[in-house]
């Protein structure tokens, strides 16, 4: 469906892409990760023809973005972050003034009709733009996206500014479209990316630095074995306990709100100690409060990849930011 071949992209001397390649196959629903100023809304904007690339080459169903683009604008359905919708009109204007703007050739009513029942917008049809809720809002310009039954929707962080309530509705109907498209999402929600993609790809400063299902990226990631546990007492005491077991790496720490109560937080070699750990700890007679391993998730994953300083992240992160936190 969609293949992007070498692309580049630069403004005057900066490179925001940067040689980036990557197939897209039909059915598919990928996440497009990066931190801001990665390069993901620009590589999304080039695949719609809105930019054009620097280098490489985006073709969409066998059609070149730059030799043939009203064929491959045909094949895209486009969500940005901020749908473009004029506020003056009533979402059936809109709708009809976008429908003539493709030169669908579907029949108007019964088209525009079947899309404002997918995307649940009837009720409001006949309501100013201007006068609809944020949710609303991004279901039109969802609605004006699926007009002329595009088979590759491009979503770029459709669920921005939604409540709870409305973000479920969004992801159950982009799982809903996904049954008969092809789907590139950009999201910086990931467990909306968890839950709604097939595969993700993650890009870093232009550059693609992971590329596949996010079972297989958390699976792999091989990140050594971290665990957290409580501990009462001296924490000099209990970290140079902790550090005599084997297999264990660092120890760091840091107050909680309960007297002489720590939170530790330890990295092993890839080994499971809790057994001997809380052996130790009972055997020095340390009151043990609490003991959990931490498994690796998608935000670790995506932490890794984007950034250089993963283990001061996970570790404010996990024990909610960096104040009295002691490495020893």
């Amino acid at each position: 469906m969609l293949e992007v071949v070498e692309v580049s992209k630069k403004y005057g001397n900066k490179l925001a892409v940067d040689r980036i390649s990557f197939t897209v196959g039909s059915g598919e629903v990928v996440g497009f990760l990066g931190t801001n100023g990665a390069g993901k809304s620009t590589t999304m904007n080039m695949i719609t023809g809105y930019l054009s690339c620097s280098e490489g080459k985006i073709t969409v169903d066998g059609h070149d973005i730059l030799t043939d683009p009203e064929k491959v604008k045909k094949q895209i359905g486009y969500l940005p972050e901020i749908p473009p919708l004029y506020q003056d009109l009533t979402v059936w204007e809109s709708l009809c003034f976008t429908y003539d703007l493709k030169k669908v050739k579907l029949n108007k009513k019964e088209h525009l009709n079947e899309i404002c029942e997918l995307v649940q917008i009837t009720d409001v049809k006949n309501k100013l733009v201007h006068n609809l809720s944020k949710g609303y809002k991004q279901r039109v310009g969802l609605a004006n996206a699926l007009i002329g039954n595009p088979p590759l929707l491009i979503l770029d962080e459709p669920t921005v500014g939604l409540d709870p309530k409305q973000i479920i509705e969004i992801r159950k109907l982009i799982h809903e479209l996904a049954k008969t498209r092809t789907v590139i999402l950009s999201s910086h929600i990931l467990q909306e990316i968890e839950a709604v993609c097939d595969r993700i790809i993650i890009i870093n400063q232009g550059k693609i630095v992971a590329d596949d299902t996010p079972i297989k990226l958390i699976e792999t990631q091989q990140m050594e074995k971290c665990i957290t546990l409580q501990a009462q007492g001296k924490p000099t005491q209990i970290v140079s306990l902790l550090k005599t077991i084997p297999n264990v790496e660092d120890v760091t720490y840091k107050m909680t709100t309960q007297q002489d109560v720590y939170e530790y937080y330890l990295e092993t070699k890839g080994v499971d100690v809790r057994a001997t750990l809380s052996f130790v700890l009972v055997q020095n007679h340390i009151p043990l409060l609490e003991l959990r391993s931490n498994q690796p998730t998608l935000e670790d994953v995506f932490m890794k990849y984007t950034t250089k300083s993963y283990d001061a992240y996970t570790l404010d992160e996990e024990e909610g930011g960096e104040e009295d936190v002691c490495d020893l």
